[in-house]
């Protein structure tokens, strides 16, 4: 069974740093893009950014020149540094991986989320 483990959010002040980190564990036998989405209540989740086993990435618009994602593929952890964040980040923030399980087949996995709060 495969699972995908957040941690690193909280409560920071506007302008603050946070980083997000994720691993996955189990029978992995391969994972290809990893990524983070973003979801207020009443919306959907919305990618924030994302990044290949190879390290191409892709940021959102919003986050570009705030945030940076990155990988450790031997440790099978993805992170989100998060810098000069802003209120309207505030968001639970999930992770997110496409990984060959035991069936050996790609499937896309989900973290159960990690709430950052961005407030004076």
């Amino acid at each position: 069974q495969v699972q995908l483990v957040e941690s690193g959010g909280g409560l920071v002040q506007p302008g603050g740093s946070l980083r997000l980190s994720c691993a996955a564990s189990g029978r992995i036998f391969g994972i290809n893009v990893m990524g983070w989405y973003s979801q207020t209540p009443g919306k959907e989740r919305e990618l924030v950014a994302s990044i290949t086993n190879g390290g191409t990435t892709a940021l959102a618009d919003s986050v570009k020149g705030r945030f940076t994602i990155s990988r450790d593929n031997a440790k099978s952890t993805v992170y989100l540094q998060m810098n000069n964040l802003k209120p309207e980040d505030t968001a639970v923030y999930y992770c997110n991986a496409n990984i060959r399980d035991a069936t050996w087949m790609y499937k896309t996995y989900w973290g159960k989320g990690t709430l950052v709060t961005v407030s004076s």
